[in-house]
C-alpha cells in the first residue's frame, strides 16, 4: 500500500499524484477552517471567496479547484507551503518521507493552540 490512496485505487500516476496533492491542501485548508472555529461564511469572508468554494473544500469535492488555486488560498490563509519534487533527503528528514510529486502545507504553528485542538481527525484524512 503505497502513502498516495489514489495510486492504490488504480488511477494513472500522473492523476493519482495531481489528486492527492489537492487532497492534502483541501484537508489543511479544512482543518485551518475549523482550528478557527470559522462557519463557512466567516471562511469565505477572510480567505476572500465565494462561500460555495469553502463547501467545496470542507466536503472534499475539489476535484474542479487548480492546485494553483488551493495553493493560492494555503498561503493567503497563513499557511506554510512545501513543494517537494523528489525524494527526501535520508539524512534531514524530520517529519515523514515525500514521494516525487507530493505537496506538504503544515499546519504545525496551528496545531494544539486555541479551540478545536481536540478535535476530530480531519475527513479529508486518508486522501
Amino acid at each position: 500500500m503505497s502513502r498516495n490512496p489514489f495510486l492504490d485505487l488504480g488511477f494513472p500516476r500522473e492523476e493519482a499524484i495531481a489528486l492527492h496533492i489537492r487532497s492534502q491542501l483541501a484537508a489543511t485548508l479544512d482543518q485551518h477552517i475549523e482550528h478557527r472555529g470559522w462557519s463557512q461564511t466567516q471562511a469565505a469572508q477572510e480567505l476572500k471567496v465565494p462561500q460555495p468554494t469553502i463547501s467545496k473544500i470542507v466536503n472534499g469535492n475539489v476535484e474542479r479547484l487548480s492546485i494553483e488555486f488551493l495553493v493560492k488560498l494555503t498561503v493567503r490563509a497563513g499557511i506554510p507551503v512545501r513543494v517537494s519534487s523528489g525524494r527526501a533527503s535520508q539524512a534531514k528528514r524530520t517529519t515523514r518521507h515525500y514521494a516525487a510529486g507530493e505537496l506538504l502545507a503544515t499546519m504545525s504553528s496551528f496545531e494544539g493552540k486555541g479551540p478545536g485542538s481536540r478535535r476530530k481527525r480531519s475527513r479529508h484524512a486518508a486522501a
